[in-house]
Formats: C-alpha cells, sequence, structure tokens
C-alpha cells in the first residue's frame, strides 16, 4: 500500500515508488526454456530412450511403480509415451 505523507498510521511516511521485484534464479528451478525444450526433443529423436527411462516404461505397463514425488513429472512423460505407441498401434 502506498504511503500518505503523514506522521501517524498505517500508512505513514514519505510516499515513495515500490521497484518491482525481479524473479530470482531460484525460482526458475524446474522451468524449461524453449532452447532446451528443443535440443532436448532432438536428442529424443536421434537417441531414442535411455536404459532405464525402457525399464520405467516396462514397470509402468506392469503398474509396478509407486508415486515418487520427484519422478512423478518423468512418469507421466513416459506414460503419454505408452499411451501415444498404443494410439499409433491401432
Amino acid at each position: 500500500m502506498a504511503r500518505s505523507n503523514l506522521s501517524i498510521g498505517l500508512n505513514k511516511g514519505h510516499p515513495t515508488t515500490a521497484i518491482p521485484k525481479t524473479v530470482r534464479p531460484s525460482q526458475r528451478k524446474g522451468i524449461q526454456s524453449t532452447k532446451t525444450k528443443f535440443v532436448r526433443s532432438v536428442i529424443r529423436e536421434v537417441a531414442g530412450f535411455s536404459a532405464y527411462e525402457r525399464r520405467v516404461m516396462e514397470l509402468l505397463r506392469n503398474s509396478k511403480l509407486g508415486t515418487l514425488l520427484r519422478s512423478k513429472r518423468k512418469l507421466e512423460e513416459l506414460g503419454n509415451v505408452i499411451q501415444e505407441s498404443r494410439r499409433a498401434a491401432h
């Protein structure tokens, strides 16, 4: 709230303009840039899935995986890959 140039009250003090706060680099953690997204998609096209990703997909198919907090996003991504392969098969 802006200050009112009064010496008493909740908004007391000399009126100033607030400096907009910048986003810290730590707040960006986990957010992909468009360049990173593009590079990873190209690598995925060329190299395919890594060994652990293939194993995770197999465990996902057999419903043998729990819900680890950090790996939820990866599991969702690999689950989408399985769904796409099923759609392509039909």
